[in-house]
């Protein structure tokens, strides 16, 4: 029979509640006053939200926020009211850079969110639903989720949280307990409850720099077009892989990468540089900048029936 000390003294329930809305407040009060209003000037209207990055009015929104807009009209907390230049955006990830006329105050921090963990606080910051500087509360229910982004490209690395979203949160910070902007508020499922995604801060700190130092996010082009299949099992035997899917290739543009390296219509993609393609979506995770003029091998299975390595060298997609 199990013992109990009379003696234990019972939890403090109130402070720890204390200590809990200390942490979320502090957050708010960090991160808050950089948080911002965004509005399209010139063709649709429409708004949501944003946060500065930088003490000279960078600003991190959603790219379906400043939509096809060159300016955007930018509310501070505060009440002051300047605009802002369309830098760039990329709507593979929805993430849009704004650089504001003027100095815009107050600015937060990017952390890193590859150090988040699964029930960290996550704190939401915007304007939804034309309520200015609303803040919404819950943790990180999941992390490296998948999702479409408006030009089908999938995002990897996407956060999901219960923190609740609406219309106008989008491009607002989605915030840690230490006040840090772990990723960009971006997407909510209609009819779920507690279900909410943002762009993860990391994602975001890639798609600022290739911004500011081409324009755009920089991607590798192969110059095919495929589909993804059910790979025959004699292929894989061929090959001797596990994986049950593939990609085969359906066209070919003249003069691009893949015609130049020998690819043909109706060659099975089965990895490149060594990791497996089940699929169209592993192509496009693939081939980002970084294998731009680099030498890159691919595996297939040829129309001619054998197993072949081909060295490709990919090109800027435009």
């Amino acid at each position: 029979m199990g013992y109990m000390d009379k003696d234990i003294a019972p939890q403090n329930d109130g402070a720890l509640v204390d200590a809990y809305s200390q942490s979320i407040a502090a957050a708010v009060d960090t991160v808050g006053p950089a948080v911002s209003r965004i509005e399209r000037l010139g063709g649709r209207q429409g708004h949501g939200s944003g946060f500065a990055v930088s003490p000279d009015g960078l600003i991190i929104t959603n790219s379906h926020v400043v939509d096809d807009a060159k300016v955007v009209r930018i509310t501070t907390p505060d009440g002051f009211v300047t605009e802002g230049r369309v830098l760039g955006r990329d709507v593979d990830t929805d993430v849009a850079l704004i650089r504001a006329n003027t100095s815009t105050g107050a600015w937060a921090r990017l952390g890193d969110s590859q150090r988040l963990r699964r029930g960290h606080i996550a704190i939401a910051i915007g304007n939804p639903l034309g309520f200015e500087w609303t803040v919404t509360a819950g943790i990180v229910s999941a992390l490296g989720r998948s999702m479409r982004a408006a030009s089908g490209r999938l995002m990897e690395d996407v956060i999901q949280t219960d923190a609740a979203l609406n219309p106008g949160n989008s491009g607002g910070p989605l915030v840690s307990s230490g006040g840090e902007v772990i990723g960009v508020n971006t997407a909510v499922i209609q009819g779920a409850q507690s279900i909410a995604f943002a762009v993860a801060s990391n994602t975001a700190n890639f798609v600022v720099s290739e911004i500011l130092r081409y324009g755009q996010v920089r991607r590798a082009f192969l110059g095919i077009a495929g589909d993804t299949i059910v790979l025959p099992r004699r292929v894989a035997l061929a090959a001797g892989t596990v994986q049950t899917t593939s990609v085969r290739v359906r066209r070919v543009e003249p003069e691009g990468p893949a015609a130049k390296g020998g690819l043909q219509e109706g060659d099975y993609i089965l990895a490149i540089d060594g990791s497996p393609v089940g699929g169209v979506d592993d192509i496009v995770r693939l081939m980002d900048g970084s294998r731009i003029g680099k030498e890159t091998e691919i595996l297939v299975f040829s129309v001619a029936g054998r197993i072949e390595k081909k060295i490709l060298l990919p090109m800027p997609r435009s």
